[in-house]
């Protein structure tokens, strides 16, 4: 993950290291999305999310598109 100030920055970065602009959140959403994940890691029960389970977290942030595809 990198952090960037503006799409502008990120596009020039791209464009420096010859780079696909990949997807981007906001670091609201970055947070929302730690939160979410990470809920019940500690939990004596835990498991990993099954695809389908991250793929429903994504959307439920408004993480769409081909990037953001997990299944």
């Amino acid at each position: 993950m990198l952090l960037f100030r503006s799409e502008l920055h990120v596009d020039r970065w791209c464009r420096q290291w010859n780079r696909p602009r990949g997807g981007m959140m906001s670091l609201a959403t970055c947070w929302r999305l730690a939160k979410e994940w990470y809920a019940d890691r500690l939990d004596p029960d835990w498991k990993p999310k099954t695809a389908a389970e991250a793929q429903a977290a994504l959307k439920r942030l408004g993480l769409t598109g081909e990037f953001w595809q997990f299944v």
